[in-house]
């Protein structure tokens, strides 16, 4: 992975994918189910959204650079659908404009280190099933896709001409 600190040359949406990637890492090594780009309830998109062992739910919000983290407002939303909300980011990051509010995952080298644990803000139990079912059948989805692409592909033009 490139050092983004010495190479200007990388572009905001590959230091998203950079910092994604070792996020998930740091949540697979962990025995979390991680899955990228989940669609939320309220029509929002967590960038990583992942099963804990417990059986809760962890959200780590990506954020590229300053820009990013400033343009965005809607974060706090996010802890309506998680047990544990993070950000992840990488070492070129100002730091202090994260709120103490969140975990802090900064990555580096293809690997994050947890700098900060988040505070937990346990969900509803039919919050958490809603969710739990909404996990598995796009975890199913996904699988479906990648081991039958045809058959994925048929399934999508049947669903829109229904």
């Amino acid at each position: 992975m490139p050092r983004f600190d010495t190479d200007n040359s990388i572009t905001s949406p590959q230091r998203t994918v950079a910092i994604c990637r070792a996020a998930t890492r740091y949540a697979l090594l962990r025995d979390w189910s991680a899955l990228a780009e989940f669609p939320l309830p309220d029509g929002r998109r967590a960038d990583l959204f992942c099963l804990l062992p417990d059986g809760g739910f962890a959200l780590v919000e990506v954020k590229s650079c300053a820009r990013d983290f400033l343009a965005d407002g809607k974060w706090p939303d996010y802890r309506a659908y998680c047990d544990h909300l993070y950000f992840a980011v990488d070492t070129d990051f100002p730091l202090g404009l994260l709120p103490e509010a969140a975990g802090l995952l900064v990555a580096a080298e293809g690997e994050a280190a947890l700098l900060r644990p988040p505070p937990e803000h346990r969900l509803a139990p039919s919050r958490r099933r809603a969710l739990l079912h909404r996990f598995a059948m796009l975890a199913a989805r996904r699988l479906c896709r990648l081991s039958d692409p045809t058959l994925a592909t048929a399934l999508g033009a049947a669903l829109r001409s229904e």
